[in-house]
């Protein structure tokens, strides 16, 4: 028998493909804005959005502040005094239509939906991840969604989790499992909290720290041999 009841899905890059997401998101918006993305500019968002969003996941700044300064941040190297809120705005609602899947998540959740109780956990603005999730159809599949702009909290706090088992009915971490693709957010965090994990790694990124997940996959369709569940084609 299965010693997994419980399943908690990160979303950006592990089932929906934020990289994709992001990149049609940003052409739009220096479009509407009239500025030039070269390679350059867009490998240089990259680096000063995900140091944001580190700061903010170890609990340094305030998710607004990741929001509201990461382009105004970026452009001003280029010479451009913009405001930041205002071209979140317009990036959020470019963002809002980014539904691409990751190879397989979609059949995956539905092949897991009948043995398992499916759940959401991501950081992120709300609105945005509900938009999205429910644009790729993945959002009926989840019996609930838990994004860290509701909670109050976000990943990797112990915080975050325990509003998660909270609002899980009868759950149990021992028959818990998360998987993500963050070392960061989703081992750490579900390490801290007493959770199995399972790191998605599809692109055999080094893991320089001391974390060391249940699990490491580098394709989806690796959990249904650890979840012990057969792959159906979906017609």
């Amino acid at each position: 028998m299965n010693k997994y009841k419980t399943l908690l899905f990160d979303v950006d890059d592990t089932l929906l493909d934020f990289g994709a997401a992001e990149k049609v998101a940003l052409r739009l918006l220096f479009e509407e804005h009239q500025l030039n993305l070269t390679p350059e500019i867009e490998s240089h968002y990259r680096v000063i959005n995900q140091g944001l969003w580190k700061q903010f996941e170890d609990g340094t700044i305030e998710r607004s502040e990741v929001l509201n300064t990461r382009f105004s941040t970026l452009l001003k190297a280029y010479g451009h005094i913009v405001d930041g809120t205002l071209l979140e705005n317009s990036y959020r609602r470019y963002l809002e239509d980014g539904k691409q899947l990751v190879d397989g998540a979609f059949e995956l959740v539905k092949n897991l939906q009948n043995h398992f109780d499916l759940y959401i956990v991501t950081n992120g603005d709300s609105l945005t991840q509900y938009k999205r999730l429910s644009a790729s159809g993945l959002q009926p599949i989840f019996k609930d969604i838990f994004v860290s702009e509701d909670t109050g909290f976000q990943k990797p706090m112990k915080e975050y989790f325990d509003y998660v088992f909270e609002r899980i009915p009868n759950f149990n971490v021992n028959t818990g499992l998360i998987i993500g693709d963050s070392l960061n957010a989703d081992i750490k965090g579900g390490q801290q909290a007493g959770l199995d994990t399972c790191w998605f790694n599809p692109h055999k990124k080094q893991n320089d720290t001391d974390l060391i997940p249940t699990f490491e996959i580098q394709n989806l369709d690796e959990l249904y041999h650890i979840l012990d569940v057969n792959k159906k084609v979906l017609v």
